[in-house]
């Protein structure tokens, strides 16, 4: 953790993160052990990252850093003034949106990529469907 004020924004964030990866990983059936990072920073820390890495100078909800390696998935950064900012904009509750972005950065970790072309894009949106679905969370993707 990186920015202190989640743990006063979302206590359970731990909980919820944990919980929102091992459902992405069931998700996609795989077996074995595998773990990964999950940093929790502010708008400022995202959006240096997200200009270094991507060429986009601005902050994002969710960073996803793959290690290439078979039991350590990779670091996933998120960034708590997006994430409540959108879970407002999008009428969701906080720890909903949050568990969502988990399990988005964890299937970019797991070489899933929206971004590749709308096939893999909607793949990617089905899969988040299903697991946000046995979590008991709405369809992130229906319009409100």
């Amino acid at each position: 953790m990186l920015d202190e004020a989640w743990l006063k924004a979302l206590p359970d964030a731990e909980k919820l993160a944990r919980r929102a990866a091992r459902a992405a990983f069931a998700g996609t059936r795989r077996r074995g052990m595998r773990s990964l990072n999950v940093a929790l920073d502010d708008d400022k820390g995202v959006r240096v990252l997200n200009a270094r890495d991507r060429k986009k100078d601005k902050p994002t909800n969710v960073l996803s850093y793959p290690s290439g390696e078979r039991d350590f998935l990779g670091d996933m950064v998120l960034a708590r003034q997006t994430v409540w900012r959108e879970a407002r904009e999008q009428k969701k509750s906080p720890a909903d949106h949050f568990t969502h972005l988990v399990v988005h950065g964890t299937l970019h970790l797991l070489g899933y990529d929206h971004e590749t072309g709308e096939d893999d894009a909607e793949r990617m949106e089905a899969l988040e469907r299903r697991v946000l679905a046995r979590l008991g969370i709405a369809d992130p993707y229906l319009e409100r």
